[in-house]
């Protein structure tokens, strides 16, 4: 896999309730609960950290091996970047931060 890095638009609304992560785009007004995987992936997607890295945080937490987690991260990213909720670049540097996160 190549590196990828990850980051949130600007054009959401997200709300942590107990271990999941709800949100909105404002752009499609499409809705997403994620579970406590991808609220790890969310809460890591900060343009800086390569989702390799936020791959072996899942290891950590969860008992899944790393190429497993990092194919599931890249396919969550891929989802939800279809619908402008996650920004993917190929290199560092993309720090947006969603509208609204409580």
């Amino acid at each position: 896999m190549s590196e990828k890095y990850v980051s949130k638009s600007t054009s959401i609304a997200a709300r942590l309730l107990g271990n999941e992560m709800m949100i909105m785009s404002a752009v499609d007004s499409t809705f997403f609960t994620l579970d406590e995987v991808a609220t790890i992936i969310w809460q890591a997607a900060d343009g800086q950290t390569p989702l390799s890295q936020i791959a072996g945080r899942i290891c950590q937490e969860f008992d899944v091996h790393q190429q497993q987690a990092e194919r599931d991260a890249e396919q969550f990213v891929e989802e939800l970047s279809k619908h402008g909720i996650l920004l993917i670049s190929d290199s560092p540097g993309m720090n947006s931060k969603p509208m609204r996160e409580e």
